[in-house]
């Protein structure tokens, strides 16, 4: 039986590429919804600043009249690729490799009309959508800030012809009752290089005063890393407009200079994915109830983000932030600790959790084929 690609147009199809996941993953009890609202923000370049130097298009794939895959291709122009690389992001399919070949096919056609030579993914427009492939960890339940998918993904994309590009490893992280023998020196660091870490009244008043700062900051920490484009000012007003509901004084840290500019900064929140599955992944009329319930009562973090300045990168600052981390895990009840995705190859990161018990929980994968 043959597959038919069709580009999606329109409310009700990008309606049925959104909520695809939800039939192919309805007995799967790790995979966790992405936010349907969030989902259609993305896609809506009225309200996604990315597209400001991105392009896209969405692809369904049916056969018999029946959605059996969805894929997105996107070029950002402003990604360090120089001119050459479409990714593909937003894969889901049955375990068909007709319905594969057909869904990269139609990323491939629509990159080379546009000069590209390679494929890579899966990638979303930037560093802040979801990325990398599940290649290991199917046995957790999935952070919901990333992808999930079945083991079969993997082998078939190899099979198609995919190798390796670049892979990122997550582990959990146990909080013990007591401070590490680590943060004996911090006094001496904030002497030395002039650094403290703020104490804020609240979310609001953190945002107003170092919010888009704190995302400049990140431009400049995360620029040497893969794939990584810079944020737009309209990018980041959104982001701070969609995490700070969300995020917590707790279990954020911001480390300032002399002069009060942040050089450091570290995300965590709440994890939310038992409570966005409850919710099947709508805030209304009533999932918000589970959403909150998960904010204010919870054992374990999802770290979203951390960064420091390149130029306070050996002075201790990661120090300074975990022991407030820390300091909020104790009065919160935290145990653990789900690590952002991070890149094999940044040992600058890897290796600043050493003090923490870590266990490996995921491992994540972009692969990368040229295009013929």
């Amino acid at each position: 039986m043959s597959v038919e690609i069709v580009t999606v147009s329109g409310r009700k199809q990008l309606r049925d590429f959104i909520t695809y996941p939800d039939k192919l993953y309805k007995d799967c009890a790790n995979w966790v919804p992405a936010l349907q609202g969030d989902e259609y923000d993305t896609f809506d370049p009225g309200k996604n600043g990315a597209y400001d130097f991105c392009e896209s298009e969405c692809f369904l794939a049916l056969r018999e009249g029946r959605i059996v895959g969805r894929v997105a291709a996107i070029i950002n122009h402003k990604a360090d690729d120089e001119g050459a690389i479409v990714r593909f992001g937003w894969l889901d399919f049955i375990e068909d490799r007709e319905v594969l070949d057909a869904l990269i096919g139609a990323v491939e056609a629509w990159g080379k009309a546009r000069g590209r030579r390679e494929i890579r993914g899966p990638w979303g427009f930037t560093d802040m959508d979801k990325e990398g492939l599940l290649t290991e960890g199917f046995e957790h339940i999935s952070p919901f800030t990333c992808i999930y998918n079945y083991p079969y993904y993997g082998r078939m994309l190899e099979e198609a012809g995919f190798v390796k590009d670049v892979d990122w490893t997550q582990r959990l992280l146990e909080i013990p009752p007591e401070l590490p023998s680590m943060f004996q020196y911090n006094s001496l660091i904030e002497q030395r290089f002039g650094l403290h870490c703020v104490e804020p009244k609240s979310m609001r008043q953190m945002c107003d005063r170092y919010g888009m700062e704190i995302f400049h900051l990140y431009n400049e920490a995360f620029a040497p890393l893969h794939g990584f484009s810079p944020l737009t000012d309209k990018q980041i007003k959104n982001y701070l407009k969609t995490y700070v509901p969300i995020l917590d004084k707790d279990f954020i840290s911001v480390v300032v200079n002399k002069e009060d500019k942040p050089v450091g900064f570290l995300f965590c929140v709440p994890t939310l994915s038992k409570a966005v599955k409850k919710a099947h992944g709508k805030l209304f009329p009533f999932g918000f109830i589970h959403v909150l319930s998960a904010l204010k009562n919870n054992d374990t973090l999802e770290a979203l983000l951390i960064g420091v300045l390149p130029e306070y990168q050996a002075c201790g600052v990661p120090a300074l932030m975990f022991k407030q981390l820390h300091e909020g895990c104790l009065r919160r009840g935290v145990k653990h600790i789900i690590m952002n995705p991070q890149l094999e190859e940044n040992y600058k990161v890897q290796t600043l959790f050493g003090a923490y018990e870590a266990t490996p929980y995921m491992r994540r994968r972009a692969y990368k084929k040229p295009i013929k």
